[in-house]
């Protein structure tokens, strides 16, 4: 007999990491720390962008949108954690629980898209730096991060809508510190065939599709620069790509490193440390990047913290 429909069911358990009082004080001061600065890093990087008027560009206008969405990313998972281990629960209602996997589909899919527009915006100022600014103008900047959101919206509010059609039974303790996609489908008792293609075929979607276009960008970047005579000109053009080819590499061997965990073991909690470096590691580590590696955002973060006046705009003769 089919179970009765899963709205019925009133909340999961996240077990997250460890049951020991000693551990789980550890993971709270850890936990909260990186919250912490993963937020304040992000929002000195957006602060230091929109005060410093040199900073307007399409670059870093993509930048302070990642790091936007990489606040909201972490806060879609810590907080509730934080709060489960200082009320000693580890529960989380069946809406909670969607509304968590939602939003945390929602901002990982925007981190991904928006990495690969920041790909696109590479290739298009250093292949073709002549019609950068006609390419890359504001229209065409709003546009391309609205399209983010859009691709971001629907996919995420597809799962949701596949999870929501599933009936759970009485086994409903998530090895994880958050709902996580699979996770949650694998402890349906109704058939999850459909949700698995789903899953498959927008992963293919969300990761392969932009990732193609990432090294296709690339490597037509690394052909413009083998063209160019001077070292000091390789340098400078290779300098703009550092940072986002850090973060790039970061996030995608994290990514790809959780999927491979899952399939080589059947630890779930191993899984869900892994997890731990896309969904909090990384976007802890990204405005760290960006701003050790680009004299730009040390410059503007340095007079937005008021260590250095702030240099008036020049303007050119009339």
């Amino acid at each position: 007999m089919e179970p009765e429909n899963g709205t019925q069911i009133s909340e999961f358990l996240l077990l997250g990491f460890s049951e020991q009082a000693e551990i789980q004080l550890l993971i709270f001061g850890l936990f909260l720390s990186m919250y912490l600065v993963t937020v304040l890093g992000n929002l000195l990087i957006i602060l230091a962008i929109t005060s410093d008027s040199h900073l307007h560009t399409p670059m870093y206008f993509f930048l302070s949108n990642l790091s936007f969405v990489d606040i909201f990313f972490t806060s879609t998972t810590i907080p509730k954690m934080l709060v489960n281990i200082q009320t000693q629960s580890k529960t989380i209602t069946y809406a909670g629980c969607i509304t968590q996997m939602y939003f945390l589909l929602l901002f990982s899919g925007l981190d991904i898209f928006l990495l690969t527009v920041m790909a696109y915006d590479r290739y298009v100022a250093i292949c073709y730096p002549l019609h950068y600014m006609i390419v890359m103008n504001h229209r065409h900047c709003r546009l391309l991060v609205l399209a983010c959101w859009f691709m971001s919206f629907l996919n995420s509010l597809l799962h949701s809508f596949m999870v929501l059609r599933l009936s759970f039974c009485t086994d409903l303790e998530v090895p994880h510190f958050f709902c996580e996609l699979n996770q949650v489908v694998h402890h349906a008792c109704s058939d999850t065939f459909l949700n698995d293609m789903v899953i498959y075929i927008t992963a293919v979607f969300l990761a392969v599709g932009p990732l193609t276009g990432i090294l296709y960008s690339y490597s037509k970047i690394v052909s413009s620069i083998r063209a160019i005579s001077s070292a000091q000109g390789k340098y400078k053009a290779f300098s703009t790509c550092a940072s986002h080819l850090s973060v790039v590499s970061l996030f995608y061997c994290t990514l790809l490193g959780v999927y491979l965990s899952s399939a080589v073991t059947q630890n779930s909690h191993s899984t869900a440390t892994a997890s731990l470096m896309y969904t909090v590691v990384t976007p802890m580590l990204n405005p760290f990047i960006y701003s050790l590696r680009n004299k730009d955002i040390k410059s503007a973060l340095r007079r937005l913290l008021g260590r250095t006046p702030r240099r008036e705009p020049i303007h050119p003769p009339q």
